[in-house]
């Protein structure tokens, strides 16, 4: 029973879904009664492979340390810290080193996680099989399994591989992992069209996914990379994360300031040795002193730090931060494409209205939970007696379990029968004592093939009721006639009906139909499904839905105040996708593409409809995957989230991937940034708001300790070039860089809130980190603290101080510069002249306090002013070095004030923040 290589291809490249049963397993070269002989299937399983997910190539420990150091501005550190290290300056080249290495085992332990992800598809696999081999049932090795083995299924199975089903038995499977639905899939044996989504594959059983209910006989069409799920493995290792909008900026931030720092090293040299005349070693040293004071060491562990804070600051809302540089790009993010089910909705299905024969309801509530009500117009509804017969249908036409668990509800069974009990509950009505009053004498359990459920109870008269409950259409057929309000029972009124299931399903709505039936004739033999009356009783319609989640609903509405689109990307239906999205206000509320439109597209066609369609339904993890590309080609930073194994690969791709923390698999959780441990869409917007205060802090962090190394070079530069004695030495450089990064740029990264930060629109993903007006900034306040340290320094020499007094006071000068500075930076243009400017972090005294204490030790103590060649400043001094500080505090604010007098110049400003700061405001205080 040997294939050929045009039957192993078929295996791959054919349609099986669009297959009768019988063409599938002649394709196949298989026999349903007897399956596989052993030698054929061994030889299937050479030529085939195990039935397993190829493991991927990783790199080890060595190569991901290593790769940290592929920087620009690390190389530059590391050049530096060489040189330093050969002139023999031990404590310049050990704190460069620090520095270069703490960051690195930062990168270190925070990279590689992704690559768990492929772990965990896995780990999905079955470990058994129930299968048919040489006409004997038994259970093999899952990864034994090779096309053509007859596999049976029953209920609770996982299923072991892809299986054309050739008989089927009321079979439902778990399928929202791969296409996101919420409600299980029902399958049959019948043949689909060949271009059929696979979440309409009804004939096909895919390998990782669950059997609900019912049983079957399927032939393993796929194994191993062949599934579905191999589809999407492949497609996640294909991926490769991006690098983050912050980690572009500062690389393009790094190549500038090596540029600038190798061009005025080659200028200054070339003058200190041609013109001056210096020594060679004199002067390349005052130039290695010039690189490294322009290097701001201390930005690296200062933006990990500002991450961290943002990391803690997440958890504390619901979101947890797998990859550091994660919280900064949510700070950016312009669109977030957001899966439907479970994370807008709440994976819980609710009965949201009820039709009878008079009257349209509508149920309030929140998912399974019993609170909640029915009303008629906004006005509340007792339980009339129509109601009560549909709520007493609901309560006992119903083989679902619904039960409280660590205070949520959850249901065993089928979710569309279990959230037929809240809406009773919100009639007032309470299962255990309907079923004490009407025991059930014998029930005809649905099945995909009559589509319906039927019971028959005891009545309390002593007599007998028929309920019945299933699709619209079907129980349509079996009844004559209508209940109406007042109990009376009138002629049926079809064309009513049919309209009010026609609207109720363009709603997005799950219709189910109630019907019930007095005293009915019951055969000697029991119930059948052939038996049912056709003479039944039409008691309503109701309609069911996912229903959105309220504070989704809210937080959307903050995104798009924030500029930020949401699109929704969902395995499940058009109708369905647009009123939720209608109700959620994404898009239009009437424009959807689906997954078969999206493959008509081309790439080019695909990003132009992208720009104004925010629904996209039925779509395949490819469609998902390109949908983020195309995204991202239009320069938006997005955002995307999921829950299911074919969320993953987009997940991956996209700037920042989200993941569900409790209906998520590990799949999407390993492959995602950030993790939401509430599965609400509101903790996007709670998180986004952190990262964009994060990327706030990091920005002022650089416009702060920036002027400090613009300083101190100059000082070198000045001194080289007017011909005078160097004001400070390189250790005192890196002492500076040390005390302003670590006890006053700390404190910037605990900055909160500013108060327009969600109104304004997501900054342009080019814009560089540091505008035009922050190098005007930048240039302003190292030349005014340049022109502070030389004063403070001549006017020390004038006195008569030695080479070691003028420097110590030099040092104190140009550190005092930046305290006061600290308070500038803290508003753009806004002024930090009042006290309440300054109360709105409470770190700020702690870094201020601790500066002073490092300075009083550096001047003071034995020890530093050894390393140094410090010595101890006069009492007198400290004065006029304050005095000093304020002029120099009070020139920055002038300058402010000058910005904030002139429409024109305050208008150029915000200009060059348009669009990506919004209005200069400072912090909440």
């Amino acid at each position: 029973m040997g294939m050929g290589a045009g039957a192993e291809a078929a295996v791959v490249r054919d349609a099986w879904h669009a297959m009768l049963p019988d063409e599938a397993l002649a394709r196949l070269a298989t026999n349903r009664e007897t399956g596989l002989g052993a030698t054929e299937a061994q030889a299937r399983l050479e030529t085939y492979g195990p039935n397993r997910l190829p493991e991927s190539r990783k790199r080890g420990p060595l190569a991901r340390f290593l790769t940290q150091f592929n920087n620009v501005l690390v190389l530059v550190l590391l050049g530096a810290g060489f040189v330093k290290l050969m002139l023999g300056l031990w404590v310049d080249a050990a704190i460069i080193l620090a520095v270069v290495v703490l960051n690195a085992l930062l990168g270190f332990v925070q990279e590689g996680r992704a690559e768990k992800a492929l772990d965990s598809i896995r780990n999905m696999l079955s470990a058994e099989a129930r299968a048919v081999r040489g006409g004997e049932t038994r259970m093999l090795a899952a990864d034994t399994l090779v096309p053509g083995d007859i596999v049976q299924l029953e209920s609770g199975d996982k299923i072991p591989a892809d299986l054309r089903l050739v008989e089927a038995k009321n079979l439902r499977t778990e399928e929202a992992a791969l296409t996101g639905e919420s409600i299980p899939a029902e399958k049959s044996v019948d043949p689909v069209a060949a271009g059929a989504t696979v979440g309409d594959r009804h004939g096909m059983a895919f390998s990782g996914t669950m059997v609900v209910s019912g049983r079957a006989t399927g032939a393993v069409v796929a194994t191993g990379s062949d599934t579905e799920l191999g589809r999407i493995n492949q497609l996640l290792a294909g991926v490769s994360a991006l690098e983050t909008p912050l980690l572009r900026q500062i690389k393009r931030f790094g190549y500038a300031i090596t540029a600038v720092i190798g061009v005025l090293s080659v200028l200054i040299f070339a003058f200190g040795r041609w013109v001056k005349g210096m020594e060679f070693v004199e002067l390349f040293q005052a130039v290695t002193g010039i690189a490294v004071s322009l290097i701001p060491e201390g930005l690296p562990a200062l933006i990990t730090i500002t991450l961290a804070i943002g990391v803690q600051r997440m958890a504390q809302r619901n979101a947890i931060i797998r990859r550091l540089p994660a919280v900064e790009t949510l700070g950016s993010v312009s669109r977030i494409c957001s899966d439907k089910t479970g994370t807008l909705t709440l994976m819980e299905m609710m009965v949201v209205s009820a039709v009878t024969a008079e009257d349209a309801y509508q149920v309030s509530g929140d998912g399974y939970a019993p609170e909640g009500e029915v009303t008629r117009n906004g006005a509340p509804v007792g339980a009339a007696p129509v109601l009560a017969l549909m709520g007493r249908i609901s309560l006992l036409c119903n083989d679902a379990e619904l039960f409280q668990k660590d205070g949520a509800w959850r249901v065993e069974g089928d979710p569309t029968e279990g959230a037929l009990y809240p809406f009773a509950a919100k009639l007032g009505m309470e299962r255990g004592a309907e079923q004490a009053a009407a025991p059930r004498i014998d029930a005809i359990p649905f099945e995909s093939e009559h589509k319906f459920m039927a019971t028959l109870q005891r009545s309390a008269d002593g007599g007998t009721m028929l309920l019945v409950k299933g699709a619209p259409e079907v129980i349509l057929d079996h009844c004559d006639r209508q209940q109406s309000a007042d109990g009376a029972v009138a002629p049926l009124d079809r064309e009513h009906f049919m309209r009010a299931s026609d609207q109720l399903a363009a709603q997005g709505e799950r219709v189910l139909g109630l019907a019930w039936l007095a005293n009915p004739r019951v055969p000697a033999g029991g119930l059948s499904p052939a038996d049912l009356p056709r003479t039944l009783v039409l008691v309503g319609l109701i309609g069911l839905l996912d229903p959105p989640r309220k504070e989704a609903i809210e937080a959307v509405r903050e995104c798009h105040a924030g500029g930020i689109r949401v699109t929704m990307i969902t395995g499940d239906h058009k109708i369905t996708a647009a009123a939720i999205a209608k109700m959620l206000s994404i898009g239009d509320g009437r424009t959807a593409l689906t997954g078969a439109e999206i493959e008509t597209l081309d790439t080019a066609a695909l990003q132009e409809r992208v720009r104004s369609v925010d629904v996209f339904a039925r779509a395949s993890p490819e469609h998902k995957l390109r949908l983020v590309k195309a995204i991202q080609a239009n320069g938006q930073v997005v955002a995307m989230t999921g829950d299911g194994v074919n969320d993953a690969p987009s997940l991956k791709k996209a700037d920042i991937g989200v993941a569900m923390g409790i209906k998520g698999t590990e799949v999407t959780k390993e492959a995602a940034g950030m993790i939401l441990a509430d599965d609400n869409f509101a903790s996007i917007t709670a998180a986004v708001r952190e990262g964009r205060t994060v990327y706030n802090n990091i920005e002022k962090a650089m416009l702060f300790l920036l002027p400090t190394n613009v300083a101190q070079a100059l000082v070198i530069a000045v001194a080289i070039f007017l011909g005078f004695t160097m004001p400070l030495t390189a250790p005192q450089v890196l002492w500076v860089n040390m005390v302003t990064s670590v006890a006053l740029g700390l404190v910037i990264s605990f900055e909160p809130h500013e108060i327009d930060v969600m109104s304004r629109p997501p900054r342009a993903v080019d814009r560089a980190i540091v505008t035009g007006f922050g190098i005007w900034r930048i240039v302003l306040v190292g030349l005014t603290l340049l022109a502070y340290t030389l004063v403070a320094f001549f006017w020390m020499k004038s006195n008569g101080a030695s080479d070691g007094l003028a420097r110590t006071v030099a040092v104190n000068a140009i550190t005092i510069g930046q305290v006061f500075y600290l308070l500038n930076s803290r508003y753009l243009i806004d002024s930090s002249l009042s006290p309440a400017a300054h109360l709105g972090n409470k770190y700020l005294p702690l870094g201020i306090a601790a500066v002073v204490v490092l300075q009083l030790a550096f001047t003071y103590a034995p020890p530093l002013q050894a390393v140094f060649g410090n010595e101890a400043v006069p009492l007198w001094v400290w004065p006029w070095l304050l005095a000093g500080g304020l002029v120099f505090f009070l020139v920055v604010e002038a300058e402010k004030l000058v910005i904030r007098s002139s429409p024109a110049l305050r208008q150029a400003v915000t200009a060059v923040e348009a669009g990506v700061r919004g209005p200069a405001h400072g912090p909440v205080g």
